[in-house]
């Protein structure tokens, strides 16, 4: 009999993985080896850690897979070295962060802190989240830029800019892997230097890893005159933060940026996908078979004859879905360790665009038809 272990923060891994064989959840941070003999296949989440340690005990372990976009828990050489293959759920919540940026727009234009048809957009990192986020600010018509330099170097066929022009944007959002060393590490890619040319106005948003800013750095910053916004979804020490910061962030929420229910089950289905490559068996199960079908509702468009919708309306339907402020409101009660913690394991079902079907009174032009589609919302015409 296969015998599957996954972490119990999973969402639906005994549904899933009892399929396949013999599946039994347990605790991230309290496995260890004495657990690992006879077990088939390892679905991890970040919690816990696979190192050396705990590939001691590893015997006919055949894949470690971890449902989540970040492999920073795994020892790659550990796990290299035991012949251990590994995987990952690289892009499974690429659409949540997308998401939670478009909706940190939108709460800017709310508050008249951003003229979004004047803005330009930088984005660091072109990878899944990065991507995903370019995909809906072309839908919304927002000028951006993107920078990545290893894409770059492998001959993507995109136009990639420098940090130097990123940096003059009157946004920059961040959405790069956490790499220690290399020619391109990311720790403190915003190093005090560039952190001291932020400007009143700009806009800084950190939805990857709190290692890529120099918080001293930016901290200094915004005890300045004219400082920029900046809103920070992870922190340096997480969840131990520096508390001294968060007076100075416009928004603050607590690495929850990815955190929507499909981007959570995506990344099972991603894992349970790659158990069953390694069985050699067709996956059965799919995500819909656990979603909830998306709720109807009418959507008004003041012109359906307009190129597009305009920003209050556009606002209106988009923070509807999810809305950023409202997890900075839930954080900003308990922003200590066990706050930060007890929102991320507790926190509130959030669905992305795509769950939401509009039902439309009219036709509507062409430009808000790719505008709706773009942002991920399916829709149909009723009279």
């Amino acid at each position: 009999m296969t015998r599957i272990l996954f972490e119990e923060s999973i969402p639906q891994g005994m549904a899933y993985f009892s399929v396949l064989g013999e599946a039994s959840p347990f605790h991230g941070p309290s496995l260890d080896a004495k657990a690992l003999p006879g077990t088939d296949y390892l679905a991890v989440r970040s919690t816990t850690k696979v190192n050396e340690a705990l590939l001691s005990g590893a015997g006919q372990l055949k894949l470690v897979t971890t449902a989540t976009a970040g492999t920073n828990h795994l020892d790659k050489t550990a796990l290299e070295q035991a012949g251990v293959p590994w995987r990952s759920a690289g892009g499974c919540n690429a659409v949540a962060v997308a998401e939670y940026v478009v909706s940190v727009l939108m709460n800017a234009h709310r508050q008249g802190k951003l003229d979004l048809n004047r803005i330009t957009v930088g984005v660091v990192g072109a990878g899944h989240v990065g991507s995903a986020l370019a995909e809906r600010l072309h839908a919304l018509n927002i000028a951006h830029v993107l920078c990545d330099p290893p894409l770059e170097a492998a001959g993507d066929s995109r136009h990639f800019t420098g940090m130097d022009t990123i940096m003059d944007c009157d946004v920059i959002t961040l959405h790069v892997p956490f790499v220690k060393d290399g020619p391109h590490h990311t720790v403190d890619l915003l190093n005090a230097e560039r952190i001291s040319g932020l400007r009143a106005g700009q806009l800084l948003i950190n939805a990857c890893r709190g290692e890529v800013i120099d918080e001293p750095a930016l901290l200094t910053r915004l005890q300045q005159p004219e400082a920029p916004l900046v809103v920070l979804d992870v922190f340096r020490n997480e969840p131990e933060i520096n508390q001294a910061l968060l007076p100075y962030l416009w928004f603050a929420t607590p690495h929850i940026a990815g955190h929507s229910v499909e981007g959570k089950l995506r990344g099972t289905q991603m894992v349970y996908e790659h158990v069953c490559e390694a069985m050699g068996v067709t996956p059965e199960l799919t995500m819909e078979d656990f979603l909830t079908a998306p709720e109807a509702r009418h959507f008004d468009v003041p012109d359906a004859t307009a190129e597009a919708l305009d920003w209050d309306t556009l606002s209106d339907l988009i923070l509807s879905v999810y809305d950023v402020s409202k997890d900075n409101e839930l954080f900003r009660r308990d922003t200590g360790k066990e706050g930060f913690l007890n929102l991320r394991k507790h926190y509130p079902a959030r669905r992305e665009c795509c769950a939401g079907f509009l039902r439309l009174a009219a036709p509507v032009s062409e430009g808000i038809t790719e505008q709706l589609s773009g942002l991920g919302f399916q829709f149909n015409f009723v009279r």
